[in-house]
């Protein structure tokens, strides 16, 4: 009888790992470390789509029997892409930049199984910001402290008031990871369930 498969997720977050903590599946999360800088003229939707796999392929090199999952977020007003801000300045920046406007969040996955071509999967948002002054979005900022969080909101903490409609079909999405792609994924690349 085989072994069931070990599932890899390729990402050091806390956010992702307690997300895929809901699923059926064992796994280990690990980051991968790759570059995360914006190719020239390459659209938001496929940025999304290249780190998802690039943070996936990165990991697989290094476990070659296991199933991979990378996942990444991009921001995008236009063809502006928000990442994570690190810092108090850049999220109020960044917030600023946003609030009052529509702008798109693309969560991509790719799941890599040995012997098999990768999966993709990409899920966007449209996502309604509220008009907000400099005073309410530093209050924001300073509750929360999105600063790991690329667009510079925690949607499923206090940055959820930042909102006047957010539209999309997986809501795990927002927070980071969608789990109704990840399970669709895993089920076609053959994972056990009952």
């Amino acid at each position: 009888m085989n072994s069931p498969p070990h599932l890899i997720l390729a990402s050091g977050s806390p956010y992702k790992r307690e997300l895929l903590s809901r699923l059926p599946v064992d796994f280990d999360a690990l980051p991968a470390d790759i570059d995360e800088t914006r190719v020239d003229d390459e659209s938001p939707d496929w940025m999304a789509r290249r780190l998802a796999e690039s943070k996936a392929a990165a990991l697989a090199s290094q476990f070659p029997e296991s199933f991979v999952l990378g996942c990444d977020q991009v921001i995008a007003l236009g063809d502006r892409c928000f990442s994570k801000p690190g810092n108090a300045d850049r999220a109020v920046e960044q917030l600023l930049a946003l609030q009052g406007k529509t702008h798109r969040l693309i969560t991509a996955i790719c799941l890599l199984v040995p012997g098999s071509a990768p999966r993709h999967s990409e899920v966007p948002f449209t996502m309604v910001m509220r008009p907000l002054s400099r005073a309410a979005i530093e209050a924001y900022v300073a509750e929360d402290k999105p600063f790991d969080c690329a667009g510079s909101y925690r949607i499923e903490a206090a940055g959820i008031r930042l909102f006047e409609t957010t539209r999309g079909d997986d809501p795990t999405a927002i927070e980071g990871l969608p789990l109704t792609r990840v399970w669709s994924l895993l089920l076609d690349a053959g994972w056990p369930h009952d």
